[in-house]
């Protein structure tokens, strides 16, 4: 009796073993299977700053080397030279135009259902992104002050492909979130749909030694109060207003100003017309998103976040000059 006890015993242990390893190796395979990683990949990236750098200059070098596809989404479109270099391009071109701002192109839709697609980016044959402050005007151009980006990494435009795709089939104001936001040591996101606030708020939030910012329009009460309890823990911050924006009852200037912030308005006879963060002197936060509730919940915004110091360096740069 004892003996085929023992016997029962040993099988059975085994049998849950087994079954054990079946379960654990199955659970893998099936996570393998239904999670997206996220891809991780060497981006090339280039920056200009408007007007020093002729912004519309190099949207037209892209545009005029691509040979597959041009996909954009503008805010505004007045560029003469950048509507010609559409119109001639060998390569297939689409472009959503905000409603108010309206081109009648024969490439060119409309967008009519939300506040503002703000949006301000290019997609060039599947792998390279144009994205920044920069609208393709003649303002934006010669007089304000903005910053392009040109990302060269295909799953990156693939991001913005798939946010291109929801534009141009009349999806505004919503759409699916991000699936792989996170390439490499760059994160995009799309706002209403990605909560972009959200994302700005982790990197304020994770700042030990420095904020630098330079907005066009900032009205966020949740990010004006993470700046001030940061400034609170000894972090330090300094921001840059444009002056036609800073007045606003709406503004956070007053409230960062009374928290002890080195605030200041800009010198630009027209507009500075940037939307940067920049966080100890290593991770740049981007796009076309002004912190404000109407770019967080209802305009249609990509927000660009790159961790590299080089990159940091180059609009500490561009922060410095403007401020000095």
């Amino acid at each position: 009796m004892f003996m085929r006890k023992s016997v029962f015993i040993l099988v059975l242990f085994a049998a849950l073993a087994m079954y054990a390893f079946y379960i654990q190796n199955n659970e893998k395979t099936i996570t393998a299977q239904t999670v997206e990683s996220p891809i991780d990949e060497n981006s090339e990236v280039s920056i200009y700053f408007c007007p020093q750098d002729n912004c519309a200059g190099k949207m037209i070098e892209q545009i005029n080397s691509a040979n597959k596809t041009v996909h954009c989404a503008f805010f505004d479109l007045n560029i003469n030279e950048v509507i010609d270099s559409l119109k001639n391009s060998k390569a297939e071109v689409e472009v959503v135009i905000d409603g108010q701002n309206y081109v009648k192109l024969p490439f060119a839709k409309a967008e009519n259902k939300t506040p503002y697609m703000h949006n301000k980016f290019c997609i060039f044959d599947d792998k390279t992104v144009l994205t920044g402050s920069f609208n393709p005007t003649i303002t934006d151009n010669d007089k304000n002050n903005n910053n392009v980006l040109i990302i060269k990494s295909a799953a990156i435009a693939k991001n913005y492909e798939a946010e291109f795709d929801e534009l141009w089939n009349g999806i505004f104001g919503a759409g699916e979130k991000t699936k792989n936001p996170k390439v490499g040591n760059i994160e995009t996101y799309f706002c209403p749909e990605d909560w972009c606030t959200n994302h700005i708020l982790e990197y304020l939030g994770n700042a030990t030694s420095s904020i630098y910012f330079m907005t066009f329009s900032f009205t966020s009460d949740p990010i004006g109060d993470m700046l001030v309890k940061k400034k609170n823990e000894g972090v330090e911050i300094k921001g840059l207003f444009d002056k036609t924006q800073a007045g606003s009852e709406y503004s956070e200037y007053e409230k960062l100003e009374n928290a002890s912030i080195k605030v200041m308005k800009d010198a630009n006879p027209y507009l500075m017309h940037h939307k940067v963060f920049i966080i100890d002197n290593q991770t740049v936060i981007t796009g076309s998103f002004n912190p404000s509730k109407n770019a967080e919940m209802y305009n249609d915004e990509n927000v660009v976040i790159i961790k590299d110091r080089q990159i940091a360096e180059r609009y500490v740069e561009e922060f410095n000059q403007l401020t000095s």
